[in-house]
């Protein structure tokens, strides 16, 4: 089943969760080690996430600096093969537009047909790390919705140049949707406008940035009903774990931090304590929102594994 069908059919509101592929030149065993933490909350799905290429500076031995191209955090496509085959979970790799080329995501497309594995979260990714702007790589996709089309020419047996494949594939995909609007967006209703074009498109789901305030999750789901988008819409949920999150994270994601949880944030001495009021408020979060039947909850889990496996503990 995709994943739309497994959010669909599930009994009670699902769970899930997403990975970083390892940084270039270590190993699996730490997304490995994610994984068998919150595998006993059976999760639904695994997302794994995409990073460009980007501009890097060397320092060479005479002391002067040379500029390179580096990903930190290759082997998507590799990293959902490994996890799909080892614990029988569907993964569902990012597909992203920021620092790909079409042709590179074609042939992204073609391995993952090879392994099995079609279910995609489309996404257009963030600028580059010097960018001012979100700038395209040469016959690279400006927004989200241009690579939907790519997914669905391919999905329909076409390659870019207009030849055919030899069969049609099965390729079904999310995209993202922002409670408090997208950066870049000049308004939340421009940004419902888009997200409708993309679910016209063919997304079949839509899953949140991270928000901390329920109430905008909800008005959010309410504004796009209005706006005539059906899908499921899954919350995505992340617990404070830094204390430094109280800037960082609005700084970064561009949300908002309810006053209630700032204030006790600013209590906090130390990261420990600020671990324990994001998994109290994560938890109050969850909690609220399985009760008023979300169709999944979807957990960023970065540095903070073990914070999620104690929401779902007390969640689930």
């Amino acid at each position: 089943m995709s994943v739309t069908d497994l959010i669909k059919n599930n009994s009670s509101t699902a769970f899930s969760f997403e990975v970083l592929p390892p940084l270039k030149g270590t190993g699996i065993e730490k997304v490995f080690h994610t994984i068998d933490v919150l595998r006993e909350f059976d999760p639904r799905y695994i997302n794994i996430t995409t990073h460009r290429s980007d501009i890097v500076y060397k320092t060479l031995e005479n002391g002067l600096y040379r500029c390179v191209t580096e990903r930190t955090r290759p082997g998507t496509v590799a990293v959902a093969a490994a996890v799909q085959h080892k614990y029988r979970i569907p993964a569902v790799p990012h597909i992203i537009c920021s620092g790909f080329s079409k042709s590179e995501t074609e042939y992204a497309l073609i391995d993952l047909d090879f392994l099995g594995i079609h279910d995609l979260l489309v996404l257009r990714g963030d600028k580059g790390r010097y960018d001012k702007n979100f700038m395209p790589v040469p016959n690279g996709h400006a927004h989200a919705i241009e690579l939907q089309h790519q997914i669905n020419e391919f999905n329909e047996g076409r390659f870019l140049d207009g030849s055919p494949r030899e069969s049609k594939s099965a390729f079904s995909y999310g995209v993202a949707g922002y409670p408090e609007k997208h950066e870049e967006a000049p308004n939340l209703q421009s940004d419902l406008q888009r997200l409708k074009e993309k679910v016209d498109a063919g997304a079949e789901y839509v899953v949140t940035q991270m928000f901390f305030d329920n109430e905008k999750y909800f008005d959010f789901v309410d504004k796009c009903r209005a706006e005539g988008i059906t899908v499921p819409i899954v919350p995505g949920l992340k617990p404070i774990n830094l204390l430094d999150q109280i800037s960082v994270i609005p700084k970064i994601f561009h949300v908002d931090l309810p006053e209630a949880l700032s204030i006790e944030l600013r209590k906090c001495k130390n990261n420990e304590d600020a671990k324990e009021v994001g998994v109290e408020w994560c938890t109050m979060q969850a909690g609220e929102l399985k009760a008023k039947g979300v169709p999944s909850i979807h957990f960023y889990s970065l540095m903070a594994t073990q914070s999620v496996k104690r929401v779902a503990e007390k969640v689930y």
